[in-house]
């Protein structure tokens, strides 16, 4: 039974030791030119700090809408397969038609440009395109459904009475989310966190649709050097560096998340 998935791990686990490796081997010798040429040019380090920035706007974002929304879903007493379906629908549309979908909104020509232009509050078309506002704005389009489906699986599984009792002995709305909800719903936090925040790193559509040449983010710079610039190497580099950075963040979150869970199973003090 486990013989898929060992196979499946092992052709991903060789693709990345490929990957490292064409990276930091050049003419057939150990040599690191590729990551010194990255961190001696100020651009590119511009772009690591900008693509981790947005991937983490994206991700608070994405949290403060995709909550509430997963805590009404979870105790709507209705039919809740329909909200799940509203939820899951954008994931039926192209990634490349949402994200253009956003370009006839924001753009200068756009409906809220067209807007602003005819009732007279601006003279000019205001800069909604191609910069870090749309470029966060549509990832978190794009991902927080993300957001929403891990926190609800969670949602449901919390008791309503926990809450009940919490109210029944004079606790808050406020105090009862606080000390019950909120270190309840931790798991799926950190999992839609971990998800959302992975996704935006290496997003590549929405940033080079909806940002500018000056707002390029590291999955876009890399898919312009394999499919423009055929420079493999390269490419494999500045991959690399994105997935250490990416790394760094996301195994404290996942670290985190088992001893919140352990803790929550009653397996002692993290």
């Amino acid at each position: 039974m486990l013989a898929p998935s060992a196979l499946l791990m092992a052709v991903f686990v060789v693709g990345l030791v490929r990957l490292i490796w064409s990276s930091v081997v050049l003419d057939g010798q150990f040599d690191l030119a590729h990551y010194t040429a990255i961190f001696s040019r100020s651009d590119y380090v511009a772009m690591l700090g900008r693509t981790l920035r947005t991937a983490a706007l994206t991700t608070l974002f994405a949290l403060l809408i995709g909550y509430p929304t997963a805590y009404y879903v979870a105790r709507y007493r209705g039919n809740r397969n329909v909200l799940l379906l509203l939820i899951i629908f954008p994931w039926l549309v192209s990634i490349v038609v949402r994200s253009y979908g956003w370009v006839v909104i924001l753009g200068p020509r756009g409906l809220i440009n067209s807007f602003l232009t005819w009732s007279g509050l601006t003279d000019r078309p205001a800069p909604l395109m191609y910069n870090d506002f749309s470029v966060v704005l549509g990832l978190v389009h794009v991902l927080c459904p993300f957001m929403i489906i891990a926190i609800v699986s969670v949602l449901m599984q919390i008791p309503r009475n926990l809450e009940e009792a919490s109210m029944s002995l004079g606790g808050r709305p406020v105090h009862t989310f606080a000390t019950v909800l909120l270190p309840l719903s931790l798991p799926g936090i950190l999992t839609g966190t971990t998800l959302v925040y992975l996704m935006a790193t290496g997003a590549i559509v929405t940033p080079l649709l909806l940002g500018g040449l000056g707002d390029t983010m590291l999955g876009t710079e890399i898919f312009q050097e394999v499919m423009h610039f055929f420079d493999y190497p390269k490419a494999a580099a500045l991959a690399t560096v994105l997935l250490v950075t990416a790394l760094a963040i996301v195994l404290p979150i996942q670290l985190l998340e088992r001893r919140v869970t352990r803790r929550l199973n009653g397996e002692g003090a993290p």
